[in-house]
C-alpha cells in the first residue's frame, strides 16, 4: 500500500481509504442491520492489506456504519484512523458539537475520533461556524482528547472551498468529490494541498458509474480493457494534490481489486495523467446535448432536477456508462429526500427555456432524455 503525507497533520495515510457507507446489510423484521459475518472480516482484511483510513458517518448504512466500523476494528484501533461527521442541522446551540461527538464515540466504542468533519458544509455554514465560534468548542474537545483533527466535507460550488479554507481556521482536511466525470474541484484540491490541508476524495469512480465494464477505457487509451474503474482510480490517485481516494466497498472481491489498483497508482507519470484528462475532454466534446450544467434553469417549478437528468444522459451517450447509470437513475427516482421528479411531472411552463444560456429546447430534450433513461 502507498502512503501519503496528509496535509500538515504529520500523519501518513493510505492512498486508498475505506468508505464505510456501503457495508453489506441484512433485513430482519423490517429493520436493517450490518451483515457482520461479511462486513467485519472485510474491514479487518482492509487493515491487513494496508488501509489505515476508515470513513464513516452517523446516517450511513441505516445509522449502523459507525457501530460496525468501530466494532470490527477495535483490536487495531491504535493503528487506524477513524473519520466521522457532525450533521450541521443538529447544531442548534453551544455544546451540541460535543453532544453529537460523544454519541459517535459511544457507537464506535472509541475514546477519540481522528478526523471529525463538519458534514457537507457550504459558504453559509462556514459563516455560521465563525459567527458561533464553533471552533472554540472543537479546541476544547481536542484538549480533552476526544478528537484529534477537525475537517470538513464539501458539496458546494467549487470556488467556495477556498472561502471555507481561508475563513475557518484550524481545518486539517477536506473530503470532496473528484473523478474523471467531474473535475470541477480540481483547482481547489490543488489550493487545499498548497495550504497544507489534506485532501480525501469521495466518488473516485463516479459514484459507481465507472465501475462496470464499458468502452470508456478504449476511448481514452485506444485499447480494450474491462477495468474501467482502474483507469478512474489511477487518474484520481495520479493527481499529486490528492492524499487519499475513498472507495465504498461491499465485497471482499471489490476490496482486493481496489487495493491492487491503489498499489500501482503512483506508476502513472505526470504526462500520462495530463493526457488522460485531455482524452476525457475530447470524448466529452461528442455529446449531442450541450448542457453545460450551469443550473440557470433551476429551480424548476415542478421540482425536476433538469441538470442531473441531462448529466445521466451524457454519461450514457458519451461515456457508454449505461449499466452504471441504470441503477443510479432508479435510485434517483426513489430518492428519500423528496426529489426524483422526471419528465412526467413537467407542467410545460417553459420557465427553464427562458433562462437557458445555451437556448436549448429543454422540455423537448427532457422528454427525449427521460425516454432513454427509462429504457436502460
Amino acid at each position: 500500500m502507498q502512503y501519503r503525507k496528509f496535509g500538515n497533520t504529520g500523519l501518513d495515510i493510505s492512498a486508498l481509504g475505506f468508505g464505510c457507507m456501503r457495508l453489506p446489510e441484512i433485513e430482519k423484521g423490517g429493520k436493517h442491520y450490518i451483515d457482520e459475518d461479511l462486513a467485519f472480516p472485510m474491514l479487518m482484511r482492509a487493515w491487513e492489506l494496508g488501509v489505515n483510513y476508515f470513513d464513516s458517518a452517523p446516517y450511513y448504512c441505516n445509522k449502523n456504519s459507525e457501530y460496525a466500523t468501530g466494532r470490527a476494528l477495535k483490536s487495531v484501533r491504535d493503528k487506524v484512523y477513524f473519520s466521522t461527521k457532525i450533521p450541521m442541522e443538529e447544531y442548534k446551540e453551544k455544546g451540541d458539537l460535543r453532544r453529537v461527538l460523544e454519541r459517535s464515540l459511544e457507537k464506535m466504542e472509541t475514546d477519540y475520533i481522528d478526523f471529525y468533519h463538519f458534514w457537507g458544509i457550504n459558504k453559509n455554514t462556514a459563516d455560521k461556524i465563525v459567527k458561533n465560534d464553533i471552533m472554540s468548542e472543537v479546541r476544547e474537545c481536542q484538549e480533552q482528547g476526544l478528537l484529534r483533527f477537525m475537517s470538513f466535507s464539501f458539496h458546494d460550488a467549487s470556488e467556495n472551498m477556498k472561502y471555507i479554507i481561508d475563513n475557518v481556521p484550524g481545518l486539517a482536511s477536506v473530503l470532496c468529490q473528484y473523478n474523471l466525470l467531474d473535475r470541477s474541484n480540481e483547482d481547489m484540491i490543488e489550493y487545499a494541498h498548497s495550504k497544507g490541508v489534506g485532501t480525501v476524495i469521495m466518488g473516485p469512480v463516479g459514484g459507481g458509474r465507472l465501475s462496470p465494464p464499458t468502452d470508456l477505457y478504449e476511448k481514452l487509451a485506444g485499447k480494450k480493457s474491462s477495468a474501467t474503474y482502474e483507469v478512474a482510480m489511477r487518474f484520481v490517485l495520479g493527481n499529486p494534490s490528492v492524499s487519499c481516494a475513498l472507495a465504498g466497498m461491499e465485497t471482499m472481491e471489490m476490496l482486493e481489486g481496489n487495493v491492487k489498483v491503489a498499489n500501482v497508482a503512483g506508476e502513472i507519470t505526470a504526462d500520462e495523467w495530463v493526457q488522460l484528462g485531455q482524452a476525457m475532454e475530447e470524448v466529452a466534446k461528442f455529446r449531442d446535448l450541450y448542457c453545460t450544467g450551469c443550473k440557470y434553469c433551476m429551480p424548476c417549478p415542478a421540482g425536476i432536477d433538469i441538470p442531473k437528468l441531462f448529466e445521466f444522459y451524457t454519461h450514457v451517450n458519451v461515456y457508454g456508462l449505461g449499466e452504471g447509470i441504470r441503477g443510479t437513475y432508479k435510485w434517483y427516482k426513489k430518492n428519500p429526500w423528496g426529489e426524483g421528479k422526471t419528465f412526467e411531472h413537467c407542467t410545460g411552463c417553459g420557465v427553464c427555456e427562458t433562462k437557458c444560456p445555451q437556448k436549448l429546447a429543454v422540455q423537448k430534450e427532457l422528454e427525449r432524455v427521460c425516454g432513454v433513461l427509462e429504457n436502460l
